[in-house]
């Protein structure tokens, strides 16, 4: 057995362990209460058994090699080790929503290379067929508020501790938000290692969270504090074309590829796992460098120079592992969608919440009715989304929470014709095969919907900084976190007035009660398309630039005309830009790939 990643667990406890297993299948009783995000791989009886987390911020690929099942954590490692060619339909599904939505997440960019999905484990047996298995369900959210905090305060401390584990200096972010103070504070806490916090601040002077990040950072007094300040900090789209520098980081700054030890907290399982006997990788096919860290397209993009600049401005003061507070919005506030679950058992109680939405944010009453009135099951939704791709949205994207069992999202006004058919005949393709949603109630679906997207996200963060010898952490989304988080009534996860309930008592008595006494956050702060208007203005005519030989346009998913028309257009308000960064996911991670003129028409 192989634990291989952020767990603090040593050669002899996992020994011991170890004889529990007599077979693969006693594979998660052996692990059971190990604390961390990791990969578990078993070998018993010629059975090779592997999986990654819940959230999916480790993940498994496999696809067949020489008649045999390969397994990886990273797509283009296989795609490399069995020539497989970038798939055009799933790119253009990319365009619409990144990462793909259930149950298409389950794809990856690459034909003929599958993504095991997060609760899932493969299992290779002896003669290299292989099948998918489950190993994780998610919780009945059955706890109150206050039967939950304390699972998930025992649950944090382990995650943060398995991060200080190694000693030395880890660093973490400090944005003024309960999620990463509580970080900052549970790592001085333990105070196994020092402690760097980065603030960054935003294009929007009206916001608020510097004055809350300067108070907690006050009681800070033994970390080290780095802000850069508004002028050092970079803005969205900065150097967009130069963005092949932090998805090629060693051919600009000369780092040879780390070596990566099964000791190394930051281990991963590339090119190691394979049927008995099977070497991971075929002849003229050498294990993958780590010079690509991004395996598949990302609206990270947008952020690729500040992801730069903090890897370099934490390794500079000694960090050798950065925690970031992904996760905490997904697992601790109340989704839209659990209104509509709350009508049908308790009506008047929702009813209730629509009116103080309605009254304290000017909602829209009527779509928000019907939306609560909606009786699509899950495969429904997908063929009606389906077909609405190109139809104009009643209201203006984000104006409206939707009560469905997804965001109403929409192809940009840039994609073609082809781009939207190969879209649409994947929604229906994914709808005719009636698939069940992640969890029978919408609240709790969307909940884990939202966990598995953050779980991609932070997985390429870790891929992004980790090619720079800056691990990234998201304790929020370790196993043991998420597993709480969600036994916890959905409709109890936000409360009126108060901001992220459930999190603020597992953190009281760790967290100063002035950094959580907060009634209300906004998700970028008091304008949430304030960096998105900055980075557009500032970098125009780089965007312009980058677009004007788009290999996406070259292979037939993008109106190169219409994309510069809308870069260079007007936009009152950001709804025509919001696809922007998926797009520019889609363009650089193609540039990436080696040979890209092969690959593509």
């Amino acid at each position: 057995m192989a634990v291989i990643g952020r767990c603090p667990v040593t050669a002899a406890e996992l020994a011991a362990r170890l004889r529990q297993v007599r077979d693969v299948a006693d594979t998660e009783r052996a692990v059971a209460g190990l604390a961390g995000s990791f990969h578990v791989v078993t070998s018993a009886a010629g059975r090779v058994r592997v999986r990654g987390s819940a959230s999916g911020a480790r993940a498994v690929f496999h696809a067949r090699f020489d008649g045999v099942t390969v397994a990886a954590d990273r797509a283009d490692r296989l795609a490399e080790a069995v020539g497989a060619s970038p798939d055009e339909r799933m790119l253009a599904l990319h365009l619409l929503s990144s990462p793909p939505p259930h149950p298409l997440d389950d794809r990856s960019p690459w034909r003929g290379v599958h993504r095991v999905p997060p609760g899932d484990c493969l299992v290779i047996e002896a003669d290299g067929r292989a099948r998918t298995q489950r190993w994780w369900t998610p919780p009945e959210p059955a706890l109150s508020a206050a039967e939950g905090a304390r699972g998930v305060r025992r649950a944090l401390v382990a995650a943060v501790e398995s991060c200080t584990a190694g000693g030395g200096t880890v660093s973490a972010d400090l944005s003024g938000g309960m999620d990463s103070a509580g970080l900052c504070f549970l790592a001085a806490r333990i105070g196994a290692a020092k402690l760097v916090t980065l603030r960054w601040e935003g294009a929007d002077p009206g916001d608020e969270d510097g004055h809350r990040a300067a108070r907690a950072a006050a009681a800070l007094p033994d970390a080290r504090h780095v802000r850069p300040g508004r002028s050092g900090t970079p803005l969205w789209f900065s150097d967009p074309a130069g963005t092949a520098d932090v998805l090629h980081p060693g051919a600009v700054y000369g780092m040879s590829p780390p070596a990566y030890g099964m000791s190394h907290p930051a281990d991963n399982i590339g090119h190691l796992t394979h049927g008995p006997g099977h070497p991971a990788h075929g002849p003229g096919h050498p294990p993958h460098d780590m010079n690509r860290p991004a395996d598949e397209p990302g609206a990270w993009v947008r952020e690729a120079a500040r992801f730069a600049k903090l890897s370099a401005l934490m390794t500079l003061r000694g960090s050798r592992l950065h925690m970031s507070g992904g996760g905490g919005d997904e697992l601790f506030t109340a989704p839209a969608p659990h209104l509509h679950d709350l009508l049908r058992s308790r009506p008047l109680a929702a009813l209730a919440a629509v009116r103080r939405k309605h009254a304290g944010r000017r909602l829209p009453l009527l779509p928000v009715l019907g939306g609560l009135a909606d009786r699509s099951d899950f495969p429904q939704w997908l063929t009606a989304w389906a077909d609405s791709l190109v139809r104009p949205a009643a209201f203006p994207a984000g104006n409206v929470p939707s009560m469905a069992w997804g965001p109403d999202l929409r192809m940009p006004s840039w994609a073609t014709a082809d781009a939207v058919l190969a879209v649409r005949g994947l929604l229906r393709e994914a709808a005719a095969a009636a698939p069940e949603p992640l969890h029978a109630q919408r609240g709790q679906h969307a909940a884990l919907a939202s966990v598995r997207a953050g779980g991609r996200g932070v997985r390429q963060f870790d891929q992004v900084t980790s090619a720079r010898g800056l691990e990234c952490a998201a304790p929020y989304l370790d196993d043991g976190v998420v597993e709480a988080a969600l036994s916890v009534r959905v409709g109890e996860r936000g409360a009126p007035g108060r901001h992220k309930p459930v999190l603020a008592a597992a953190l009281r008595g760790i967290v100063p009660e002035p950094v959580l006494g907060r009634s209300a956050e906004g998700e970028f702060g008091a304008d949430p398309y304030a960096d998105l208007y900055a980075g557009l203005r500032h970098n125009r005519a780089r965007l312009v630039a980058l677009f004007e030989d788009s290999l996406l346009a070259r292979a037939g998913l993008v109106d190169a005309a219409a994309l510069r028309a809308s870069l260079l257009g007007l936009h009152p308000v950001p709804g025509p830009l919001r696809p922007l960064d998926t797009t520019l996911g889609c363009e650089l991670w193609l540039r990436s790939l080696p040979d890209r003129a092969a690959l593509m028409p």
